[in-house]
């Protein structure tokens, strides 16, 4: 009886070892193979996470290259405005030259001769014609320029000059023709005094850069508290 006893005990415990061994090994196997679809789902995840921040960072240099773009833009234009970068574009040329006409007895010569006043008519038509860019005798116009009788000659951005003076004007060129051949305008009050005034269109006309002085003495930016 005890050796029966110790044979079912012996053989309990081996059935509860072989069934314990064997939920281990299934175990096992069922470890062994979600490793590697853990490995795949944490591998997926670090992939969106990526391509997410990848996306995100794609977004602000996208952001940070237009507003690098939008600041160069408003310095260029700030460039132009000051007038110290040289300019090309569609435009008109125009030469005015004294008058060949001879003054009559009792007459001022000095009408027969261009003025100041009539290089600023013309400029003034021009500019108001919607001109982005004005030169005279290769002098870049800018807010500081002046234009004035200097004796004989003439003179801008302190620079002499004579007849004949050339302007270049940068703008709509049919614009700018008509505002300076108008009827009545500026070419037909010329033409009364003999003044020369041709004018010439062009696909392209060269404006120099302003080489005088920028620096201001006394004007100060106001701050705001």
């Amino acid at each position: 009886m005890n050796l029966q006893r110790g044979s079912w005990s012996i053989a309990c415990a081996c059935l509860v070892l072989g069934f314990m061994l064997s939920m281990q090994f299934r175990q096992a196997r069922e470890i062994q193979k979600n490793i590697p679809l853990q490995r795949i789902e944490e591998l997926s995840t670090r992939l969106l996470e990526t391509e997410k921040e990848r996306d995100e960072l794609r977004e602000t240099l996208g952001e940070i290259r237009l507003k690098q773009a939008d600041r160069l833009k408003m310095e260029d234009e700030l460039r132009i405005r000051a007038g110290i970068v040289p300019l090309e574009g569609e435009g008109i040329i125009i030469r005015m030259d004294d008058s060949s006409l001879t003054a009559k007895a009792g007459e001022n010569p000095n009408v027969y001769v261009v003025h100041d006043d009539d290089i600023l008519r013309v400029v003034n038509e021009l500019r108001a014609a919607g001109a982005e860019a004005i030169s005279i005798n290769d002098q870049r116009l800018i807010d500081v320029s002046e234009i004035r009788c200097a004796g004989p000659t003439l003179s801008v951005n302190n620079v002499r000059s004579s007849s004949p003076f050339l302007i270049h004007a940068i703008g709509d060129r049919k614009s700018l023709e008509n505002a300076i051949k108008m009827r009545g305008g500026v070419s037909d009050t010329l033409k009364v005094w003999g003044i020369h005034l041709e004018l010439e269109s062009k696909e392209k006309v060269f404006i120099p850069a302003f080489d005088g002085s920028l620096q201001h003495r006394f004007a100060q930016p106001v701050t705001t508290e």
